[in-house]
């Protein structure tokens, strides 16, 4: 796998404590803020990270979340999806293909801030400034419980992380 050489910082790994965040966000048409702390003790959180609004992937990646959005609940959990492109961008794109009704989140400024934390922003060039296609799930103890990274232009299976969520129980 390439990954490695495109990102500096080591992802984080399952059993990890999950870094904070505080983002702008969008949620069905709504500007709005997110923090992952607020989740903890209340739900579980799939983290989708993705390269870039506009991108073909992203767009099934995401259409594919809300489709599952009845399952991905059963499992007492929300989505939650990260990219480097502006709040402005991501209202833009989100008319086109959405709505979704989970969180659209920015982390435009400062530049890729928590992806870098979570180890997904690629750093080096040809593609610098942009995100890994990643998914995460932390529970509600505020803990990395899955993690896997995408091979660029691969749509991750949205069932990829219903086994784990499934043990984590509701």
């Amino acid at each position: 796998m390439s990954v490695p050489s495109r990102i500096q910082m080591p992802a984080l790994q399952v059993g990890d404590l999950a870094p904070d965040f505080d983002l702008p966000v969008l949620v069905g048409g709504v500007k709005k803020r997110f923090r992952l702390s607020e989740c903890q003790g209340k739900k579980n959180v799939l983290l989708a990270f993705y390269p870039l609004n506009w991108e073909a992937a992203s767009e099934k990646q995401l259409v594919q979340y809300q489709d599952e959005r009845d399952e991905i609940a059963a499992y007492d959990a929300i989505v939650v999806a990260i990219g480097v492109d502006s709040i402005m961008n991501t209202t833009a794109w989100e008319r086109k293909i959405g709505p979704f009704d989970f969180a659209l989140c920015s982390d435009f400024w400062p530049h890729g801030e928590v992806s870098r934390k979570y180890g997904v922003l690629r750093e080096n060039q040809p593609d610098a400034g942009t995100n890994e296609r990643a998914v995460f799930v932390v529970d509600k103890s505020g803990r990395i419980q899955f993690r896997k990274i995408y091979e660029a232009g691969n749509v991750p299976d949205v069932e990829d992380p219903f086994s784990v969520l499934a043990k984590l129980g509701a």
